[in-house]
């Protein structure tokens, strides 16, 4: 066997894993089982110490083309899972021996992504506000992000993403793009019939959760899987539209580069142009950018979290800052500012969920819940609720009622698993849902 493994560095070598045997018949005490979801090839994951990685049998061209096009997406920073490496060349010759065996398919290795929920689990009991609006409007700004870079999907659905709670809303990841294609920039036809195949899969992603009795009563799947065109329109449409001012009306461009910031797009340039009563305003797709309050964030604070969740978190700083201010009398530098809200009411608030709940929700989730709980309390009150007080009310009695977004279910059976089929069991209602 010429196994060949092309990994990035900072993992595993993953050099005890059993290359020789098919995926679906591996026994490993390295296997765990987390929720997954219906997919056209074998998946199955691997921990090493807290991290945990897929593994995802398929042939080696189209092995290798998903690994380049996860790099590429990840180094223009869209929300992909990491691609971790590529292991070809398998057979099911024993290891030094003279049997050249069997060729076998290559497999694709990603980084699990933590905290994510396939759609399926936010049907059954993981509450999120408004579930129908957050869901598509994740995946619509997921969908306008990769255009806005060049990538075609070719299978945009519910199924070929994850979603991790974002502020109460949710935030979508690729984790499927074998049938993606990346171009310089894309054309109206191109994003039109992308827009296409994702109503169609999004419709039959909901005739299969009514069919198992998951779909809430009264959603038809064919209207949800409608809306998608027009939210994505009304994105790319805010986004990218040219505007004509008139010559005392360029205020407007701040006006407009702020309802970008709040949609969360950074924008790189911006081109004036005379035009017939006025100037016209020209924003290229390439140098829009998303990702706004993330990356303020991050560069106050080094938190990495999503923009929702970022947004919330520096409007509470903002807040911190006025009563920095009123107490002392003067401005203070935003590193400052946030130098102490993070030792002040950041670090506190995630260090009092005791270590047996930490699995429960990611740290800025927590902080946006504890902060929601604090309005709440304030309001029954009629008073301003202490944070502390917050904080020890919120741990006591919701976080514990919380299910584990990041819980690792014991391992199957290898012996159940002995055909690819069987590794991708379809579940009945009631039972687990799982990841692509």
């Amino acid at each position: 066997m010429r196994l060949q493994i092309v990994a990035r560095t900072g993992h595993p070598g993953f050099l005890d894993l059993p290359w020789h045997v098919p995926l679906a018949r591996w026994k490993s005490e390295r296997l765990v089982e987390v929720p997954r979801g219906i997919h056209r090839h074998v998946v199955r994951f691997v921990g090493y110490g807290e991290r945990l990685y897929a593994l995802k049998e398929m042939p080696v061209r189209l092995a290798e083309r998903e690994y380049r096009l996860l790099q590429a997406l990840r180094e223009a920073s869209v929300p992909v899972v990491e691609v971790v490496g590529v292991v070809s060349g398998r057979s099911t010759a024993a290891p030094g021996g003279a049997d050249r065996g069997t060729a076998l398919d290559a497999v694709l290795i990603t980084r699990h992504l933590e905290f994510a929920l396939p759609y399926r689990n936010l049907f059954t009991g993981h509450v999120v506000p408004n579930l129908r609006g957050s869901l598509l409007d994740a995946l619509v700004q997921l969908l306008a992000r990769l255009h806005l870079v060049g990538f075609f999907w070719g299978d945009c659905s519910l199924s070929n993403t994850l979603f991790r709670r974002d502020a109460g809303g949710l935030a979508a990841y690729l984790v499927d793009s074998e049938t993606g294609e990346l171009h310089p920039e894309l054309s109206d036809g191109q994003r039109s019939h992308d827009l296409i195949i994702a109503e169609e899969n999004i419709a039959g992603d909901l005739f299969d959760l009514e069919a198992g009795g998951l779909l809430p009563e009264g959603l038809d799947p064919i209207e949800i899987a409608r809306e998608v065109r027009g939210r994505y329109e009304a994105l790319w449409n805010e986004v990218t539209h040219e505007e004509v001012f008139p010559p005392d009306g360029l205020y407007r461009v701040d006006a407009r580069l702020q309802r970008l910031n709040e949609l969360g797009f950074d924008v790189e340039e911006v081109q004036l142009e005379a035009a017939e009563g006025g100037y016209r305003l020209r924003l290229e797709p390439s140098v829009v950018e998303p990702g706004h309050h993330r990356r303020r964030l991050q560069s106050l604070t080094g938190l990495d979290v999503q923009e929702n969740q970022a947004r919330r978190l520096l409007n509470d700083m903002a807040s911190f800052r006025a009563q920095l201010e009123s107490k002392e009398s003067r401005g203070l530098p935003p590193p400052i500012v946030a130098y102490k809200w993070l030792a002040e009411v950041f670090e506190p608030t995630i260090a009092a969920v005791p270590p047996e709940l930490a699995a429960k929700l990611e740290p800025a989730e927590v902080f946006h819940q504890v902060m929601e709980h604090r309005w709440f309390m304030s309001e029954r009150a009629g008073s301003d609720v202490g944070l502390a007080d917050a904080i020890d009310s919120y741990v006591a009695n919701v976080l514990p009622l919380q299910p584990d977004e990041r819980t690792v279910m014991p391992a199957p059976d290898a012996a159940e698993l002995t055909d690819p089929a069987a590794a991708i069991p379809i579940e009945p209602p009631g039972d687990e849902p799982g990841e692509p």
